[in-house]
């Protein structure tokens, strides 16, 4: 029976997908709900499972093709064979067949293949290799009846000398030569142009062939965006357009932070299955922060500035596709434990492309860590329609003062970058610093205080 495989259904944001990738070919056999074809949007990549058993027939769309939701892009036959199986039962026919021989036919006489040489063989010279003999100088001009060695012969050629104008005893040597070389030089300096035009062919001596230069292909590679990171980009520069980006920092001492957690780690990972981080802290103290200046939360749409009444976070994800931001739902009603399962699952999917279009639509605030990677300082950019963002950086021990002595603490930069077309910079800086009190005191968390 043959089924026809369509593009699934598209949510409303998404207008068409590219045909990311194949996983099967004409021919193959397909079991019910496998990955068949992978569907790359601006957000994530959506696989397409197969519907029922049986042997893809025919795929209707190519690799980097457009689709749209409902497009047929592959044909599944259930009740035909493999490719493979089809192939070794042609081959077993093929080989039960009685030999030319046994039957008293005789065997086709097979073709004669006209030999070609190689265009490389016929056309390429063979490089000259380079003798040890020297080269015969040629002969002098027709005047001179005197026989001349292989060197005065060199001599009289490189500089353009007529053997006759050289005084000699007899038959001209080397050493005459040269004396009538110096002789020259100490009372006029010939010139290159002066040169008389020699009739005789110049000295060629071989030189071995050089490898011609790499052509620019070489040196760079030309690969389409993702449509991902065609979306990234896209919002990057809309963000940049359409908002007044400012950003404060501040830093922040992580010292009871680290305390806090080496006292509970053991039994917080026992109790809950999962390592206590930072991130946990970082989203908490982030909706406290939030509660207390809703401005910071809110969003503009035309005219109108939108408070929003809920808290979902969204937390940068760094994958090989590109920057992907899944959202934490009502992070005000979550614990430290089921924040940090929230945030190890979201980097499990991110990593696998299993991010739902759900996972990733909405949010009121984004926390984006480059420290991670090393970043000591960054102004992060907003993820529209979002009013601010807080960029987590890396801890390092660093000297500070504390009751007048200088200690060594883990110290991190925070910063906060806001849209100043609805915040001002009191409530974007009273807000960074709330963040910080927080952190530094981390038992506020838990009494609100």
């Amino acid at each position: 029976m043959r089924i026809e495989v369509n593009v699934p259904n598209l949510p409303e944001s998404v207008s068409d997908a590219t045909l990311l990738d194949w996983h099967k070919k004409p021919g193959d056999p397909v079991q019910k709900n496998e990955n068949l074809v992978d569907l790359e949007t601006d957000k994530v990549v959506l696989e397409v499972p197969v519907p029922e058993d049986g042997v893809l027939q025919e795929i209707c769309r190519n690799k980097g093709d457009l689709v749209t939701g409902g497009d047929l892009i592959a044909v599944i036959e259930t009740e035909a064979r493999p490719a493979a199986t089809a192939a070794k039962a042609e081959a077993a026919r093929e080989s039960s067949k009685p030999e030319p021989g046994k039957t008293g036919v005789e065997p086709k006489a097979e073709p004669v293949r006209e030999v070609r040489e190689s265009p490389k063989a016929s056309t390429k010279p063979e490089p000259q290799r380079l003798e040890a003999v020297e080269p015969e100088p040629p002969a002098p001009k027709a005047d001179y009846t005197q026989p001349l060695s292989p060197a005065v012969r060199r001599l009289l050629m490189e500089h353009n000398l007529d053997p006759a104008e050289i005084p000699s005893n007899g038959r001209l040597t080397k050493q005459e030569v040269l004396s009538y070389l110096d002789s020259r030089k100490s009372t006029v300096r010939r010139m290159p142009a002066a040169r008389p035009v020699r009739t005789e062919a110049p000295i060629q001596i071989p030189i071995a062939e050089r490898p011609a230069p790499r052509e620019p292909s070489f040196r760079e590679r030309r690969v389409p965006m993702t449509r991902l990171r065609a979306r990234i980009a896209e919002r990057l520069l809309e963000a940049q357009r359409t908002t007044a980006t400012l950003t404060t920092f501040n830093e922040v001492n992580l010292q009871k932070i680290f305390d806090l957690r080496n006292q509970h780690r053991a039994k917080f990972e026992q109790q809950y299955q999962i390592k206590l981080g930072f991130m946990s802290f970082f989203v908490k103290a982030a909706v406290e922060a939030l509660k207390r200046f809703p401005i910071i939360n809110a969003s503009i749409e035309g005219n109108d500035i939108v408070y929003h009444d809920y808290y979902d976070i969204g937390i940068a994800v760094s994958t090989d596709r590109g920057l992907v931001v899944p959202v934490l739902r009502d992070a005000d009603r979550l614990g430290f434990a089921e924040i940090e399962k929230a945030v190890m699952e979201f980097s499990q999917k991110a990593r696998d492309g299993k991010l739902s279009f759900e996972e990733l639509n909405g949010g009121t605030f984004t926390i984006t860590n480059g420290g991670i990677f090393g970043s000591m300082l960054s102004t992060p950019i907003l993820n529209p329609p979002q009013s601010a963002i807080l960029g987590m950086h890396a801890i390092k021990d660093r000297p500070v003062v504390e009751d007048g002595q200088i200690v060594v603490r883990p110290m991190i930069y925070l910063a906060l970058s806001y849209d100043h077309r609805i915040i001002d910079g009191r409530e974007a800086v009273s807000c960074l610093f709330t963040i910080k009190e927080l952190l530094e005191d981390p038992t506020r968390l838990l009494l609100g205080v």
